[in-house]
């Protein structure tokens, strides 16, 4: 990368620099649609075009060129401006979409947009490494007892009164789901638990990587199937009790000793029925 901050195309074969091929103005902010900055793109010589193109819109977003909301030149341009197909272009495209860096609309206003951060791509890489077998059941329930314990502990810092609002609510849900034998909705409101826990850190990692994790733990609870626990609601109000007195202590200690608990009696039943 040059220091004009402007990009240069990976793994090309030539003897020279060559210049940037520079977005008409017309196709800069208009009637207040969201339109890229001013781009320069290099025509693309490699055999495997569509990477370098994906490689060079990802450098303009790092570089603050692009921006969450901004909409890529048209497809024709585009292509003019790598000097590829149009079909090179649209897998490039579509890489970046899979990716989740952008996002693709319809009608008179769509395009190829910028999306905002979305914590798809890690959930889904997690999933992934899950049903191949590099995340084992062990792994997971470890995982998940080390990165709440230590998110209990920020949320007794950090957590307003409508968090624990909306986690006394979660219970009392999570309660009546429990009474009436539902199973399946037991099992979203107790990952939504920690998500909302999460939540309360204000830290967006923490969000993604517990919903990563939860994501997870539900695909292996939905393998293991239905179980009844008499555990798991005393708990959590043992632990709203801590948060409401922010005992970062007695909630790490009161998380931690669920989730051994849990652990030990997920992988039980996975052991016996798998």
């Amino acid at each position: 990368m040059g220091l004009d901050g402007q990009l240069s195309c990976a793994n090309v074969a030539c003897t020279r620099p060559k210049a940037p091929i520079r977005a008409p103005n017309q196709n800069r902010r208009e009637e207040g649609i969201p339109v890229a900055a001013p781009l320069a793109f290099q025509a693309i010589t490699t055999h495997r075009a569509f990477e370098d193109i994906a490689g060079q819109i990802r450098a303009q977003v790092a570089n603050g060129y692009l921006r969450p909301g901004d909409r890529l030149p048209p497809e024709r341009e585009l292509a003019t401006l790598f000097q590829v197909s149009r079909n090179t272009l649209r897998e490039a495209l579509r890489a970046l979409e899979i990716a989740g860096m952008i996002e693709s609309r319809k009608g008179a206003n769509g395009g190829a947009f910028v999306r905002p951060g979305s914590s798809g791509v890690v959930v889904r890489g997690l999933s992934d490494l899950y049903h191949l077998g590099a995340i084992t059941p062990q792994h997971l329930t470890e995982a998940r007892i080390w990165l709440s314990e230590l998110v209990v502990r920020v949320v007794c810092e950090r957590a307003t009164e409508e968090d624990l609002l909306a986690l006394e609510a979660n219970v009392a849900q999570a309660a009546v789901a429990d009474a009436n034998n539902h199973f399946e909705e037991r099992q979203r409101l107790h990952r939504q638990f920690h998500l909302i826990l999460a939540k309360a850190t204000r830290n967006p990692i923490i969000e993604i990587t517990m919903e990563g994790v939860m994501e997870l733990m539900g695909l292996f609870v939905e393998r293991i199937g239905p179980s009844q626990n008499a555990f798991t609601l005393p708990s959590r109000r043992r632990l709203l009790s801590c948060l409401r007195a922010r005992d970062a202590e007695g909630a790490a200690r009161e998380m931690a000793q669920f989730l051994e608990r849990m652990q030990a009696h997920y992988l039980t039943l996975w052991n016996e029925r798998r």
